[in-house]
């Protein structure tokens, strides 16, 4: 898995030079995230950590996401990434966060779709929330991929906006 090398040394260093972390928390992308982050540069300096929270028990004992809510969406919606999100930046005390939650093959609880929801938290509030939707053809890996290269980014443009303000 080869992520594109300037998009990781951007988020990088402009993690660096605001001093600012970030923490994880995956389930359709089960681990693509922080492996990317695992890959950066100096990435000691500011992830903190991940987690892959794939099932809803770990979702909600881990991440309070609230049970009939879960249970009522499969654990995928907009409201369940957020609260992944907010909540992962709480365990870690990091400054940013993202979550994944979504289906990387079609199946009957998705409607034979393959899409995904993420949502990036900064210091306790909700910047961005979006749904991707893919080919309901595309392989698994293929679609986590994807995802991961499309939220890193996603992310590198939120980055860009904070540091536009500072």
């Amino acid at each position: 898995m080869e992520f594109q090398r300037n998009l990781l040394e951007y988020i990088s260093q402009t993690l660096i030079t605001t001093g600012e972390t970030i923490s994880v928390v995956e389930s359709v992308t089960s681990g693509c995230l922080q492996l990317a982050f695992s890959q950066m540069p100096n990435a000691s300096f500011f992830y903190k950590g991940g987690m892959t929270a794939y099932t809803l028990p770990e979702k909600v004992r881990l991440l309070n996401v609230d049970r009939a809510e879960a249970e009522n969406c499969d654990c995928v919606s907009e409201n369940i990434a957020e609260t992944m999100a907010l909540n992962v930046a709480k365990l870690y005390e990091s400054d940013w966060s993202i979550s994944t939650t979504g289906y990387c093959t079609p199946i009957r609880n998705s409607a034979y779709k393959i899409f995904a929801y993420f949502s990036f938290s900064y210091k306790g509030e909700i910047v961005l929330t979006k749904m991707l939707e893919l080919h309901p053809k595309t392989q698994s890996l293929n679609a986590q991929l994807y995802y991961t290269e499309f939220i890193l980014g996603c992310f590198k443009s939120e980055l860009n906006k904070v540091v536009m303000v500072k």
